[in-house]
């Protein structure tokens, strides 16, 4: 992309989004990671808009703050209308020579499609960004089709749309039209501007409904996890939820069960969750000596609560001594009752380093874990 002229931004963010389904306004929904509003307002500050004022609902300074923390943007409070949310945005930029205007609902907005709106510019007034209709049309009344419709004269109109700022504010001043005005391209042409037509994206696609959200979430995620503790005299040697007899026993804060705890990251990391660290600091007193079955039991919570289920767990245990063979069978039950799964859906095996490094020396134990998570429908 190459320089672009001087632009200011108006992001509309203050309808009820009520279609979507979340529990609130879908611009301020969880998508792919963050609030759907801060994905355009940082593709536009990134293309260098400035200023960017946010219209949001009345009442919802503080979570639009919370969802744009540590962004330069604006906000104003937003209409009962589109019209009138654009219009109280457009009252508090001044000296802009172009604006872009965009729905907060269509979360990735391509640089390319903010490069072709602001070149239209140069000649016309405004410019909007369309896409064929590729589907034939039919126009239906009471449930039965009355007609057609040429799809080769018709566009599907996305946003941002792009305008010489002086002439679409005073399009707004001027509107005397429909309360609720379906777009600014509308506003611009009722008081005689030229529209340019530009290519748009497929990427633009607006969230509407709660499939749009639903659908972001991976089916099947993935985590890996890694521990080791030493083993040392005198303590108890837990492995993967069970106490076994033996002349040493594995030293940490907790009671430092390395399967559990390589088990613990991977769930945390299939969910993006951070580590067990974050969860049970070691330099935390209250974890001193607790069972890691609490930990794993943690974990499964917080997979529950990312809206998965755990699918399948495989661990392998890396030491000389003692045999885990015996031992397999009451591991995978123990895990698969802390991860409310079925006995057949945990494997727990071991391996030796051939007496290489601190395993093969006797010094420690290390344990590998990888675990699925399955979203749950």
């Amino acid at each position: 992309m190459g320089v672009l002229p001087s632009f200011s931004a108006i992001v509309v963010a203050a309808g009820k989004g009520l279609r979507a389904g979340q529990p609130v306004p879908k611009q301020f929904a969880m998508w792919r990671g963050k609030p759907v509003v801060r994905h355009s307002v940082e593709a536009l500050l990134a293309a260098g808009a400035e200023p960017v004022v946010v219209a949001v609902p009345e009442g919802a300074m503080d979570v639009a703050a919370a969802a744009l923390e540590g962004l330069s943007v604006r906000l104003v409070t937003g209409a009962a209308t589109r019209q009138g949310s654009v219009s109280s945005a457009l009252a508090v930029i001044e000296n802009a020579e172009r604006v872009l205007i965009h729905d907060a609902a269509r979360p990735i907005l391509p640089a390319q499609v903010i490069e072709r709106l602001l070149s239209a510019l140069d000649t016309h007034t405004g410019a909007i960004p369309v896409l064929p209709v590729v589907d034939s049309l039919a126009i239906g009344e009471n449930g039965v089709m009355t007609g057609s419709a040429d799809r080769e004269i018709l566009r599907r109109v996305q946003t941002p749309q792009a305008f010489r700022f002086t002439e679409i504010l005073a399009a707004h001043d001027d509107w005397r039209g429909e309360p609720n005005a379906g777009d600014d391209a509308q506003v611009l042409r009722a008081a005689g501007g030229a529209v340019a037509l530009v290519e748009g994206d497929e990427a633009l696609a607006k969230l509407t409904f709660a499939g749009d959200f639903v659908d972001q979430a991976l089916p099947v995620r993935i985590g890996t996890g890694y521990d080791v503790h030493r083993l040392s005299r005198g303590e108890e040697l837990w492995l993967c939820g069970i106490k076994l007899d033996h002349d040493f026993g594995l030293a940490g804060h907790s009671d430092a069960d390395v399967g559990i705890h390589a088990l613990v990251d991977a769930l945390l990391g299939a969910i993006g969750a951070g580590d067990i660290g974050q969860h049970f600091p070691p330099t935390d007193p209250q974890w001193r000596g607790v069972a890691s079955s609490r930990f794993l039991e943690h974990a499964v919570h917080l997979v529950d609560e990312a809206g998965y289920r755990v699918g399948n767990i495989d661990v392998t245990l890396i030491c000389e001594a003692p045999k885990i063979g015996p031992h397999r069978d009451a591991m995978r039950n123990r895990i698969a009752e802390l991860a409310h799964v079925d006995a057949g859906a945990v494997n727990v095996k071991a391996t030796t380093t051939e007496r290489l490094g601190f395993t093969g020396r006797g010094e420690g134990i290390a344990a590998q874990a990888v675990a699925t998570v399955i979203r749950k429908s």
